[in-house]
């Protein structure tokens, strides 16, 4: 089975008011349903741009503040799913729960369902800056092209937590990101073609560029969209199916196909995922993970 997915590398700027918000959305959106794309996802605190509208006092807004956009935010997205028939993974937004702030993914569904998975592994400066907690399990979702799951920028460095979405039959791991320097970008990347090469899976990963000069701690950002593919004969040799250019404004589409992953898991040049030693390290297959 093939899909066809596109990655946004989400330009943040200040805006004025969330029709702004909803119109640059929209642009991307509109330009992936062109492209027949089924799956979009969008970056990692891209909904931070909301933070830039500010106060009707003139003030600036902090992280605090962005869960009063939630419903805006899920209503937007949900419409967006269902009149463009598309799954629409939309990034991270800031939540609100019990008087904790999570940074939760969201996927809509073309049939109006929204199903949520919090990010699981929270950075430092979440957790000291944004006082941010992390959520407390993995989840994966089913869909009518297969079953995927949504790890969030740090998640994909902690190969244990990849393994698991695997164990529970991800093909495809939606990776959305958001990194200010070369050296986070690096990170991120780099691991996701490590867990592409373990699992035998592909990643979709893409994060946020420009700058939001009146939003502490998203004044900087490098980014750049990829579909990530294990490295075997029948993918390309660089591992990667298609990529953006670095922090440019841009959306990128690519075919993958779920059919070339069972054949390398069963005959590959390496089956990395049959080949675990599970006499030595746990068989997460054989664990009781309930969905």
């Amino acid at each position: 089975m093939k899909i066809r997915v596109s990655a946004v590398q989400y330009h943040l700027h200040t805006i004025r008011s969330f029709e702004e918000f909803a119109s640059q959305c929209e642009h991307y959106i509109k330009t992936a349903q062109e492209f027949g794309s089924e799956f979009v996802l969008f970056p990692e605190f891209f909904t931070t741009q909301l933070l830039s509208i500010g106060s009707e006092q003139g003030t600036s807004l902090t992280i605090n503040e962005l869960p009063g956009f939630t419903e805006q935010y899920k209503n937007l997205f949900s419409n967006f799913a269902k009149h463009t028939n598309m799954h629409l993974i939309g990034g991270t937004h800031v939540i609100n729960r019990d008087g904790r702030l999570y940074n939760v993914a969201h996927l809509f569904y073309p049939d109006g369902r929204i199903e949520e998975q919090a990010k699981l592994h929270i950075t430092p400066t979440e957790v000291h800056e944004w006082n941010m907690s992390p959520g407390d399990g993995l989840r994966v979702f089913d869909t009518d092209k297969g079953r995927i799951a949504i790890l969030t920028c740090y998640d994909i460095e902690f190969p244990e937590i990849v393994r698991m979405a695997k164990a529970k039959g991800a093909d495809v791991i939606f990776c959305p990101s958001c990194t200010d320097d070369r050296h986070g970008f690096h990170r991120v990347r780099y691991t996701s073609h490590a867990r592409a090469i373990e699992n035998q899976v592909y990643v979709v990963v893409t994060g946020t560029i420009g700058s939001l000069p009146t939003v502490d701690f998203m004044r900087a950002n490098f980014g750049q969209a990829a579909v990530i593919t294990p490295n075997d004969i029948p993918f390309p040799p660089k591992g990667i199916m298609v990529e953006g250019e670095l922090n440019d404004d841009m959306i990128v589409t690519a075919d993958i196909d779920l059919s070339l992953l069972y054949q390398v898991r069963e005959r590959g040049s390496v089956t990395t995922w049959r080949d675990r030693r599970t006499d030595l390290y746990v068989d997460w297959e054989k664990e009781n993970i309930e969905g």
